[in-house]
């Protein structure tokens, strides 16, 4: 009975047997992700040994450096060429400015030397040839603007070289007639004070009855103290 039961465990037709492993498969996950980690160090270890054993590394730390100092220089050298730039334009803005400036100041003394030929040739058309030293008055001009009013303009000069400055006053006075008898007028505000070196334009108004018919206009001139020094009458 017993070699039966034997032959029968040792024969094909023997039960089944299933060896189970008595660790859980968590356990077993974290034994092969240890494993898988191990060999991914060990790896990357021997990577970077390899390349120090081959000077790969240094040599890229030593060019990354290189790169960096010369983006650098770059960097400033750019800063400083925009910099000349910016100054240069800067200029450039200036120059022009300040040559629209003197373009328009030349102008102003080409302007202002044509006035000065012709008030020059003016006054050489005013003094008559051989005319003597002293006060004179030139170019009086008198006209009606209005009923009771007329505009006067004349130039009062002093001929000859290095003449003193004058002091003095002018004076107006306008004569005609009015409802048929003799009329005359002075300025109403008086004798008005005139100062000039060589020569000096003077012009103004005179307000007067409206009736009054103007007919002449008399201009004098005097010093300080009262004395005359020139005179000129016009008619109209």
């Amino acid at each position: 009975m017993r070699w039966k039961l034997l032959r029968r465990r040792l024969s094909i037709s023997a039960p089944r047997m299933i060896v189970r492993s008595h660790l859980p498969w968590p356990l077993r996950w974290a034994l092969v992700a240890l494993m898988f980690g191990f060999s991914a160090a060990l790896a990357l270890w021997a990577f970077e040994f390899g390349k120090d054993i081959a000077g790969l590394d240094r040599g890229s730390k030593e060019e990354l450096q290189k790169l960096r100092v010369e983006v650098a220089q770059l960097r400033s050298e750019r800063e400083g060429t925009v910099s000349i730039a910016n100054t240069a334009q800067s200029l450039l803005t200036t120059e022009k400015t300040v040559q629209d400036k003197l373009a328009q100041q030349l102008k102003a003394v080409e302007s202002e030397n044509l006035s000065l030929r012709g008030d020059l040739g003016f006054f050489e058309r005013l003094l008559p040839a051989g005319a003597s030293e002293g006060l004179m008055i030139r170019g009086l001009q008198v006209e009606q603007q209005a009923a009771g009013r007329v505009r006067y303009q004349m130039l009062v000069m002093q001929a000859g070289k290095a003449t003193p400055e004058f002091n003095g006053r002018y004076e107006i006075t306008l004569a005609g007639t009015l409802d048929g008898k003799p009329w005359s007028l002075s300025q109403p505000a008086g004798p008005q004070a005139l100062q000039l070196k060589q020569y000096v334009r003077i012009e103004g108004a005179i307000e007067h009855a409206p009736l009054a018919m103007v007919k002449s206009a008399t201009v004098k001139v005097m010093d300080l103290r009262g004395g005359l020094k020139a005179t000129l009458m016009v008619k109209l």
